[in-house]
């Protein structure tokens, strides 16, 4: 009996010394989330102002000629894919289900006859990838937690270069991505979209989420000269276009990751405090079934040797 107790003792301090972890995570990961949303609001003006260019540029009557950016290739047979996911674990089901929204991404462009080229930020997905004995394009990790810039323009760099060459040359038709958006502390979404070419619903839920009003941009895109012509304009968005969507889409995904990782972290320090309890009470029992034991074997002698005694 007294190994049991010393078992339930040695368990509660070992479930302790666990809580005192992931409690440890969890404010770490609630102090990132602040930090995290102050770089997306940051951000935010640059990325709606690029937009908002692009929309002009791309308005209908504005650019005549056809450009890769708004106008789909014929016959595409090859697409990017672009999966965003954590670096490192211990927050719930973030880069599970963001490689199960790629995979249904994959199935998707399969069932319409394109091949993706997997693009791959952050070291989940490129174990996922890797286990599966799955070709990877290319690979970037060590930043997921907090993205600059400078990552992004990488990332959007390797994804241009296979668009500009197209299926033909080895390259890309089209470039999709898959992340987390992050809305609000209490939401966020998994998100597959296409980058590349544009999409108009793309533009319409932007302005959606963000509650802007195009009516006036319409109205005021006839007004606008271009110099040089829209064509050459979108030659210069493009590369600027991308960077700061895929940037914006790390922000979203770092905040969404330390959102994830501390309410993970706040369940298994909330699932420690009911162990503890219930190893404690285990514990009392233990100790109270010794107590008794002992209890009845002083007694149990008592009545033995007062019974050797009225013999005598």
């Amino acid at each position: 009996m007294g190994a049991q107790l010393r078992e339930y003792r040695r368990r509660i301090k070992s479930v302790q010394s666990t809580k005192k972890i992931t409690r440890a995570m969890e404010l770490i990961a609630a102090s990132r989330i602040v930090k995290a949303q102050q770089r997306i609001t940051a951000s935010r003006p640059y990325a709606e102002a690029i937009t908002g260019v692009v929309r002009t540029v791309t308005a209908e009557g504005v650019v005549n000629a056809e450009h890769p950016l708004v106008t789909p290739r014929e016959n595409p047979s090859r697409a990017a894919l672009l999966v965003i996911t954590s670096d490192r674990g211990l927050a719930g089901g973030y880069s599970a289900n963001v490689l199960r929204a790629g995979e249904q991404a994959t199935t998707r462009l399969r069932e319409n006859g394109i091949e993706t080229m997997p693009f791959l930020v952050g070291r989940k997905a490129l174990g996922y990838y890797r286990f599966r004995g799955r070709d990877i394009s290319h690979n970037w990790t060590g930043f997921s937690e907090q993205p600059s810039l400078e990552d992004a323009r990488r990332v959007s760099a390797a994804l241009l270069e296979q668009f500009v060459k197209g299926s033909d040359d080895g390259g890309v038709d089209e470039i999709h991505m898959v992340y987390t958006h992050f809305i609000s502390m209490a939401s966020q979404k998994v998100v597959a979209l296409r980058l590349i070419p544009l999409d108009p619903e793309d533009f319409a839920e932007s302005d959606s989420e963000s509650g802007s009003d195009d009516g006036g941009s319409e109205g005021a895109s006839g007004l606008i000269e271009f110099e040089p012509e829209g064509v050459g304009v979108l030659d210069a968005l493009l590369p600027r276009y991308l960077t700061a969507r895929i940037f914006a889409a790390m922000l979203d995904a770092a905040a969404s990751e330390q959102v994830a990782r501390r309410r993970a972290m706040k369940s298994a320090t909330d699932n420690a405090d009911d162990l503890i309890k219930q190893l404690t009470r285990d514990a009392n029992s233990a100790r109270q079934a010794e107590i008794t034991q002992e209890i009845m074997e002083i007694v149990g002698g008592a009545e033995a040797l007062a019974g050797s005694g009225s013999e005598l």
